[in-house]
């Protein structure tokens, strides 16, 4: 009895001792931020299939795509057909030759409405010119916000105006913050784009390209140009006597060059009467070119497109072919494997199996991660 006494006392006596040192000597728990978590994001990518003479391929399912990821295969989490809903941002570049040729705009733009699905959302972004401390400035004006009433964007569109400048970097920038700021809603995730009709060159932003191409590759937004050809008319009215030509703005002078010439030893003058006729036309040149180089990167690292036009009479089709694009578009997600934030640019691709020889995948390129 004493014995099995103490043989209690003593399993009494380990437990208490077990339960004191759980309770005074527990492993502290590790910090909120030492805990081992994998935290990515849904990548979207956007695409359009089409065959060897670019008709676009529909009716094909989750199981005809693989993606890749630098390299690497990912699990497709996503996928929307090409009957799914887009949300589109129409950005209208009414400066320059264009404010000759508003109601040209809105009619293309119009038809641009039109064309797309009743259960497309669209805004509307175009110039204005407002005053500021007794001055004229270039503005971006949001004339409707993103939405399904074909009312309230026609409405938008009769409020278009004209500008004496182009803040196109400063735009995109605002598009940026204003409609692709935060994750797309669900049934939009991956059908998102930007549609502008503009020749690309910049004379006024505070923004710059680089700027741009962040944003935008972090938003997954597919980017279409309509590329209106403006150079010829521009130059014609860019020679000869300084005080009634057109003239480059002090920022369109200081990014020629900054980018072109920055070890020049020619003033970076801001006097355009400064400026002679051959360094008026490497000017103009220049900064034609970078405008391309500019929408082409856009375009082809989103999946979009850059679709050139003579001038705004032939606008009209373009924006059919791009609301014809977008009706046709596949989109899908994918969690990536690389769980690193660290701000590197990943290489996306997309392979299609189980269709013919000759058929055209344009999808997103790739895209850089978060950074911690």
């Amino acid at each position: 009895m004493l014995a099995a006494r103490a043989s209690v006392f003593v399993l009494v006596l380990l437990l208490s001792s077990a339960a004191s040192f759980g309770q005074g000597k527990q492993p502290p728990k590790p910090a909120e931020d030492e805990v081992i978590r994998i935290d990515t994001e849904l990548v979207e990518v956007p695409l359009a299939i089409t065959d060897r003479a670019g008709r676009p391929i529909l009716d094909l399912k989750k199981s005809n795509f693989s993606v890749f990821e630098d390299g690497k295969p990912q699990d497709i989490a996503e996928f929307s057909t090409a009957s799914a809903p887009f949300e589109v941002v129409l950005l209208l570049d009414t400066s320059g030759s264009a404010r000759s040729e508003l109601q040209m705009i809105q009619r293309a733009a119009q038809n641009f409405i039109n064309s797309l699905r009743l259960g497309d959302r669209v805004a509307i972004v175009a110039f204005r010119t407002e005053i500021t401390d007794q001055r004229a400035m270039p503005a971006t004006d949001v004339l409707s916000p993103l939405t399904n009433d074909r009312q309230v964007l026609l409405d938008g569109l009769e409020r278009l105006a004209t500008s004496n400048g182009t803040p196109y970097y400063d735009s995109l920038l605002k598009i940026a913050g204003t409609f692709f700021a935060s994750a797309a809603a669900p049934e939009f995730k991956g059908r998102r784009a930007l549609v502008a009709l503009t020749d690309g060159v910049d004379s006024t932003s505070l923004g710059d390209f680089e700027e741009v191409r962040e944003r935008f590759g972090r938003a997954g937004v597919t980017n279409y140009f309509i590329k209106v050809d403006t150079r010829e008319f521009f130059e014609q009215n860019l020679l000869g006597d300084c005080q009634i030509a057109i003239r480059f703005s002090t920022a369109q002078i200081q990014r020629y060059f900054r980018r072109f010439a920055p070890n020049s030893k020619v003033e970076t003058t801001s006097d355009f009467c400064r400026l002679g006729d051959f360094e008026r036309l490497a000017i103009s040149k220049n900064l034609y070119e970078l405008a391309a180089e500019e929408m082409n990167a856009l375009a082809k690292n989103s999946g979009g497109k850059v679709f050139p036009v003579a001038d705004l009479s032939s606008a009209r089709q373009a924006f059919k072919s791009v609301a014809d694009e977008i009706g046709t578009k596949y989109s899908l997600g994918y969690y990536s494997t690389n769980g690193k934030r660290d701000g590197t640019y990943r290489a996306i691709k997309v392979e299609v199996k189980g269709l013919p020889s000759g058929t055209q995948v344009r999808a997103r390129e790739g895209y850089t991660a978060p950074k911690n």
